[in-house]
């Protein structure tokens, strides 16, 4: 099944983790319908512009998922509203100026992009549909190895 023309189900919801655990990965139907949401205003107009496949890193994720790998049963992940994503050969950064610019969305980050290395890090892009916020941060490692997030200028 396809979410939109460039995207399918199984691309969204593959998961090593959940397949190694046990945990089912499987979305309901509003969970669904924000997949496909996603797809149509991020993740297809991100492909037309570039004109290569974008590759999803992580999509969907139950909330039992969610909680498996360490992160919260309310990400926007697990509501089906976000996806992780890189694009072979474009800078990480030059895709996400893009979004920024162009599209319509709730939370854009640069996720551990080292400027010396165009293809490091990845890319975090969520929609709502409604109410978004167009958050542009960028998203490094302190000294102490938390994570910190600041505003993308």
């Amino acid at each position: 099944m396809n979410l939109s023309p460039h995207f399918t189900y199984q691309e969204f919801i593959k998961s090593q983790t959940a397949a190694r655990m046990g945990i089912s990965n499987e979305p309901d139907d509003a969970q669904l319908y924000n997949m496909k949401m996603l797809c149509l205003n991020i993740l297809e107009p991100v492909r037309a512009e570039f004109g290569k496949p974008v590759i999803i890193t992580s999509g969907f994720r139950s909330p039992e998922l969610c909680v498996a790998i360490g992160s919260s049963k309310n990400s926007q992940h697990a509501k089906g509203e976000a996806a992780d994503f890189e694009i072979a050969g474009i800078p990480n950064k030059e895709v996400a100026d893009w979004i920024n610019e162009y599209l319509y969305y709730d939370q854009l980050i640069l996720e551990f992009y080292n400027p010396k290395d165009p293809n490091s890090g990845w890319i975090h892009c969520s929609h709502k549909g409604s109410n978004n916020r167009k958050d542009y941060l960028i998203a490094t490692k302190n000294k102490i190895g938390m994570t910190e997030y600041s505003p993308a200028i």
